[in-house]
């Protein structure tokens, strides 16, 4: 298969809302997202979080190495959300769902790092930020999140154990929730 290419850019939760809101699912659309973690690289191994270069070595590992046709869609840390393959666009990451659902991956090993504190506690920030965005964007129902590992053509505990999906669920909700309300008040108080 033809690598898809990536997008390669950088966010703020902010800018991300008006990038995805710039975009359209035309020839795509997914139903779901996939929360994968990095594992390798972990927080320790990135202490500035991931870098222009660390997404050209992720290009080059998964179109080069895994001879892949794309990657996950987002990479996120403490800091941003990359945008790796385009959100309009089948990516690779999740065995049984690559073709229904986007896979974001959080930097960390979520076995090891904390997800609840520090800078863990921050990419969870970060990405439940791009899944509220995600979610309202598309209309997609942050119930119908799934977790690498219950992919049934998955071995491994991805993404950690620290990561609780309902929890998750819980916060994307509230963002979500939050984010309609601030909507809702800028509108009605130009």
């Amino acid at each position: 298969m033809a690598w898809k290419g990536i997008v390669g850019k950088s966010f703020t939760p902010e800018a991300f809302e008006t990038y995805c809101a710039s975009l359209k699912w035309s020839t795509w659309r997914p139903n779901f997202i996939v929360l994968h973690n990095t594992g390798v690289p972990s927080l320790d191994q990135r202490p500035q979080g991931l870098t222009q270069q660390h997404i050209a070595n992720l290009e080059a590992y998964y179109r080069d190495n895994q001879k892949w046709s794309a990657g996950p869609h987002l990479f996120v840390d403490d800091k941003q959300i990359w945008v790796f393959t385009p959100l309009t666009v089948s990516g690779v990451h999740s065995p049984s769902w690559n073709s229904v659902a986007l896979g974001v991956e959080m930097l960390g090993d979520f076995d090891k790092d904390a997800f609840d504190t520090g800078r863990g506690a921050k990419v969870r920030d970060n990405v439940v930020a791009a899944m509220a965005t995600l979610s309202a964007v598309l209309g997609l129902d942050p119930n119908t999140m799934r977790l690498h590992r219950e992919d049934p053509k998955t071995t491994h505990a991805c993404p950690g154990k620290n990561v609780k999906k309902l929890e998750v669920i819980q916060r994307v909700q509230d963002k979500i929730e939050q984010e309609a309300q601030e909507h809702s008040l800028t509108e009605a108080h130009p």
